[in-house]
């Protein structure tokens, strides 16, 4: 049986694919991202979406917060053991390479990423830990395909 988080998952894949990329409710006017991403230990695929931050070099950020959690979310560790994954943004499929952004590179985006999601200052100032940035690379052999 599905839980909560899964069946909520669904429903927002689900809006996703079947209006070019778009979500309303709380998700309305924030782009969404679809990743999917191996397991590090299972080795299974999953999809997942979350919130992403366009970037006008044709780069997506995604970033780690887990909602605020003391722990970074389990497709953070799979992206760090495998990561070229596939992605659905609009209404392409593409892989990327998903990079974790370090210092200086983070620090100049950051404050940008809050201004754009505000929650995100709350997250950090919540945790101990400095929640990760991720950034989507789209890989040159990846020619865009109509999601499904």
């Amino acid at each position: 049986m599905a839980t909560e988080s899964e069946q909520y998952n669904s429903m927002i894949m689900a809006e996703f694919r079947a209006n070019e990329g778009r979500v309303g409710g709380p998700w309305t006017g924030y782009p969404i991202i679809l990743i999917h991403h191996v397991g590090a230990r299972s080795g299974i695929e999953r999809v997942i979406p979350l919130g992403c931050f366009p970037q006008s070099d044709g780069t997506y950020v995604i970033v780690a917060s887990n909602g605020g959690s003391p722990t970074h979310p389990d497709w953070y560790h799979n992206l760090k053991a495998n990561p070229v994954i596939t992605v659905e943004f609009g209404e392409e499929t593409f892989t990327v390479l998903a990079q974790e952004l370090h210092d200086p590179t983070r620090a100049t985006l950051w404050p940008s990423l809050v201004a754009d999601a505000p929650q995100l200052a709350n997250f950090q100032n919540s945790v101990s830990r400095r929640i990760p940035v991720i950034m989507l690379t789209r890989q040159p052999s990846s020619f865009p395909q109509k999601s499904p």
